[in-house]
Order: structure tokens, then C-alpha cells, then sequence
């Protein structure tokens, strides 16, 4: 997992990287520049010459990493044109050394006429004059270098229009690419929601650790494509930062992968036994898109406890594979509390209990059978859908030996608080891991990006999934998926945490490959089920 810094997290570590180990500030600004030119170079088929590049530039740092990446792509064969909204004899340090490295170099014709190739600096002060520039300039390649994470506040008066300017050639799909440097221009690097006009990037080079801005919507739906580079800070001052905040990455989904792969000793009761209490008279579905989603995600075992009359329409829709038990039920066809005895002797053969999709929660008989339950449990218990709609407003308490897994959406999310909808949840982070601390659950807030939060107060931003995702079904077959993750941990002892942000990010993978197949209109939870494969195998595979 890759930790998130905050704007102050980030000038801490510049600060300790060049005061503790004698790395030089203008040498930083010098690794940002060429990690960004690499990545640049390969977004462009691995070279720059003959390219065109407008570089638009602030006055602070941002601005000085942009104008240190023009010398770079220059002698790399570019034409390259710089711009700096504002005058040289205001920028300072780092940034002024290398405007003025920039000023010498074109005010030079022996170094132009020896590289043969352009490299143009100029000063800028109004949006009317960069309105001409970038219409003289439309298949220049954009760079965005204006403001990295000192912003605070909104731009006003000309920055405004020069952000108005700077924003209408994305429009037009045939303009080449705009690169942002650390963020796009006009976001503040520590808030989820855009403080006003910002950039829309279609690539993002952001230095040393991502930003909040650069990874959770709806801020980070102007960054584009992401890249994080390493600018030359020592690894372990971004492991000491305070942040608690992670972003998940490949390398997690494949490691647990690694660990609760397939040996010539594996067998179905050490691969991990699952019970799922799913499904009632009107939504059989739902418990069939559960178990078959467990099913396939590499455990032993799935049971279904289920009412009885729903029973004959689960079996007949989940694998053959799947053992189904019919239980006691209301009047309506639901789980009744009747059923609590014959559902606690299903999990003597299980290592790990999920209840909620499809159950209903509108009869008390139901709602009681789910408290009684989850007080009861002996066992770790992923709480889904109807289940936590049945312990709203939530005052349980989970436990280390007894893990509590809850998993909703902002909706179920509310009533879980007891708040009304109109409530301001928009920092989603601090809310997730509030509740998780004061609950000691582990909290999967599911949405644009999902969330998972820990007792101990860290918190993971998944990065995979789509919006083809916000369809019916798809919240039971996540269940499914992680439920059967867990089954796997408690059966191969691996951590219950790093199980649940591994099932997050391969069933967002699967989704994203979903996406790609069928497209977001078409894709259905059946679909990232069987995309699961693909998942796992390009996973496995590298």
C-alpha cells in the first residue's frame, strides 16, 4: 500500500530529505523534472524530438519543476515554449534558478543554433494574451505547471480566466495531450471536492506520494491518468510521515494472492469454509449472486442458510458445488428468529459468516434474529445490505478475536449513523475512520472509490472499479467476493484487513475488465463474476 501525504505531509519530508540527508532542494526539483520527462517521453512513444511542448508556468515551485522539464524535453530534441504567467523577478529560489538557467538559454543563439532546435521563454500577465497563445498553438502538447500543492484557495480575477482558457482545447478531443504537474492546476492538494476552476488533465505526474486530490472523486476525476514518481527522498521518511492514509496497489492484490495460493497440500477445510444467511421469499437472487461470487474466489466451501421457501429458487440458479440449507421464515417468506438455533449449528462447519443480501429487514422477526446473531457470533461477520439495515442505528461493538466486517453504501452508510440524508458526509475519510475506531469494525464505505477502514485508524483507498459497477446485484456479489477472501484468511491465517483490500481491489479489477468486454451500459454482476478469472490470471501471471 502506497501512503497518501497530505500538502504538509509533503513539505515535511522535502524539508527532513535535504536538512537530515544533505539531498539539495534545486537537485529534488531537477529529479521531478526528469522523472517527468521519462514519463512523458513514453506516453509519446519513447521519444520527444520533433515534438511540440507549451509549458505553462506559475511563479512558485510548480512553476520552477516546469520550467526545469523544458530544458530537459529541449535537449531531448523538443521545440519547447514557455510561458510564465507573471515576471521572472518574482519567482524565488529553486523556481527563479532555473527560469533564469531557461532565460539565458534562449536569449542564446550559439546554444539554440547548436541543438537546432526551438526553446522560447516569455512573461505572460493576462488570460487574453494565453487565449492567443493557445490558439496559435493548438497541436502544441500541453504541460500544466502552474500550481502544485500550495494551493488553498480558489483563483480569482485573471487566474480564473486563465484557468477558463486553459480548460476549453480539452474539450475538443482531437487537441493533444495536457500533462499536470504533482496536481492539476487549481485543486488543493488536502480536499476530495475541487475549491473552484481547476485543470483537467489527462495524465497527472504527481512527485514522491499521491495527494488525497490526485485519488478520491470528485477531485481526482480532473487528474486523468495517475503517476506517482519518486523524486529522491529516502523511502523511510514517506514510511514515518504521521499519514494513515493508503492507496492500494497492484502489488497487495498480488502478494495476498502469493500467500493463499494453491499447494499440492491444499484442501477444501484449510482453503476455508463460508456461510452465507442470504436471500427470502422476494429476493432469492440476491443470495444466489453471493454464493456463486464466493464460490469462485478460491476458498473450500460455501454453505446458504436461506428461508425455506426461497430454497428450491437458490438451488436451482446457484453451482451445484454449493451445499443450501432451508431455515425457519416469517409468514413473508424471510428469516425468521426462529431460525437462530438451526443457523448457529451451520456455523460449527464455517470459519466465517456474511448475512444480509436479500434478507429483508422490514419485519421485526428478522431485524431480532440479525442483533441476536451478530451478539452471539463466535466467528468473524461480514454484515451486508438488509443486515445492516437491520442493526441501524449501529451501537455493537466488534472485536480482535471476532472481526466485524461491515460493507455499505451511503445510504445504508446514514442510516448506520442515524443521520438524516441532508447531513454533510463529504469527508468520507474522516467519517470512515471514526466509526471504525469508536465501532472497532473494519468499514467498507463502497462508491465512486471505495473505502476500507481499520480499528486502528488507517484507512485504504481502493483504486480499481467503475461506475458499471452502481448496478443491481453488484453490491451481493462483492459480498460473495470478499466473503470468500475471508474464508481463505481465517483458513490460511492471513491478515482479516489486507484480505478485505485485496478482495476490494480484484473485484474492482474484475469490474474494470467487465467495462472493457461489454462496456458500462451492458456489464452485469454476473459479468464481473466471470471477469474475476481474467482477474486473477493477470494478476497471477505477473
Amino acid at each position: 500500500m502506497q501512503k497518501v501525504l497530505t500538502a504538509e505531509e509533503i513539505r515535511e519530508v522535502d524539508r527532513l530529505t535535504t536538512e537530515k540527508y544533505g539531498i539539495p532542494s534545486i537537485l529534488l526539483m531537477e529529479n521531478a523534472a526528469h522523472a517527468a520527462a521519462r514519463v512523458i517521453g513514453e506516453k509519446l512513444g519513447n521519444s520527444v524530438t520533433g515534438k511540440s511542448f507549451l509549458i505553462l508556468c506559475g511563479k512558485g515551485n510548480n512553476g520552477g519543476d516546469g520550467a526545469a522539464l523544458a530544458r530537459i524535453l529541449w535537449t531531448q530534441g523538443a521545440q519547447v515554449f514557455v510561458y510564465l504567467f507573471g515576471n521572472i523577478a518574482e519567482t524565488r529560489g529553486d523556481a527563479r534558478i532555473n527560469f533564469d538557467i531557461l532565460k539565458k538559454i534562449s536569449g542564446s543563439k550559439e546554444w539554440i543554433s547548436r541543438n537546432k532546435n526551438c526553446l522560447f521563454l516569455a512573461e505572460i500577465e493576462t488570460a487574453q494574451e494565453l487565449a492567443l497563445i493557445l490558439m496559435l498553438g493548438k497541436k502544441h502538447i500541453l504541460i500544466d505547471a502552474f500550481f502544485g500543492t500550495g494551493l488553498s484557495k480558489p483563483v480569482k480575477g485573471e487566474l480564473e480566466h486563465f484557468f477558463m482558457t486553459i480548460r476549453r482545447p480539452l474539450n475538443d478531443k482531437k487537441n493533444s495531450l495536457l500533462f499536470s504537474l504533482d496536481l492539476p492546476s487549481g485543486l488543493s492538494a488536502d480536499f476530495a471536492k475541487p475549491i473552484g476552476l481547476n485543470v483537467q488533465a489527462d495524465v497527472t505526474i504527481t512527485f514522491t506520494a499521491p495527494k488525497l486530490a490526485n485519488i478520491l472523486p470528485p477531485a481526482s476525476n480532473f487528474n486523468g491518468k495517475l503517476i506517482t514518481v519518486d523524486i529522491g527522498s529516502p523511502y523511510e521518511l514517506i514510511e514515518n510521515s504521521p499519514s494513515q492514509l493508503f492507496l492500494a496497489e497492484r502489488i497487495d492484490a498480488q502478494s495476498w494472492l502469493e500467500r493463499t495460493k494453491f499447494s499440492s497440500a491444499s484442501y477444501k477445510n484449510q482453503r476455508g469454509r463460508a456461510l452465507i444467511v442470504a436471500g427470502s421469499k422476494k429476493m432469492a437472487g440476491a443470495a444466489v449472486l453471493a454464493a456463486n461470487a464466493a464460490m469462485v474466489s478460491g476458498l473450500g466451501l460455501v454453505r446458504i442458510a436461506t428461508p425455506k421457501s426461497a430454497r428450491d429458487a437458490v438451488a436451482s440458479r446457484t453451482a451445484p458445488e454449493t451445499l443450501i440449507a432451508g431455515v425457519a421464515e416469517t409468514k413473508n417468506g424471510a428469516i425468521s428468529h426462529a431460525a437462530l438455533k438451526e443457523v448457529f449449528e451451520l456455523t460449527e462447519k464455517a470459519d466465517v459468516v456474511a448475512i444480509g443480501s436479500g434478507l429483508s429487514s422490514d419485519e421485526e422477526s428478522t431485524k431480532k434474529f440479525v442483533r441476536e446473531f451478530v451478539k452471539k457470533r463466535k466467528f468473524p461477520v461480514l454484515i451486508d445490505a438488509d443486515g445492516l439495515n437491520a442493526l441501524s442505528p449501529f451501537d455493537l461493538k466488534g472485536s480482535d478475536e471476532f472481526p466485524l466486517i461491515l460493507t455499505p453504501h451511503i445510504g445504508e452508510m446514514q442510516r448506520l449513523l442515524g443521520i438524516d440524508e441532508k447531513a454533510d458526509l463529504s469527508d468520507r475519510v474522516k467519517m470512515v475512520r471514526e466509526f471504525a475506531g469508536k465501532n472497532h469494525v473494519i468499514l467498507v464505505l463502497k462508491g465512486e472509490r471505495n473505502l476500507i477502514a481499520a480499528p486502528d485508524g488507517r484507512v485504504v483507498i481502493s483504486p480499481t472499479g467503475n461506475s458499471g459497477l452502481g448496478k443491481a446485484g453488484n453490491g451481493d456479489t462483492l459480498a460473495g467476493i470478499i466473503t470468500g477472501f475471508l474464508a481463505q484468511a481465517v483458513g490460511m491465517k492471513v491478515d482479516i484487513f489486507e484480505s478485505v483490500v485485496a478482495a476490494l481491489y480484484i473485484a474492482g479489477l474484475a469490474g474494470d475488465i467487465a467495462a472493457e468486454k461489454f462496456g458500462k451500459r451492458v456489464m452485469t454482476a454476473s459479468d464481473v463474476r466471470e471477469c474475476l478469472v481474467e482477474a486473477f490470471k493477470g494478476l497471477e501471471e505477473n
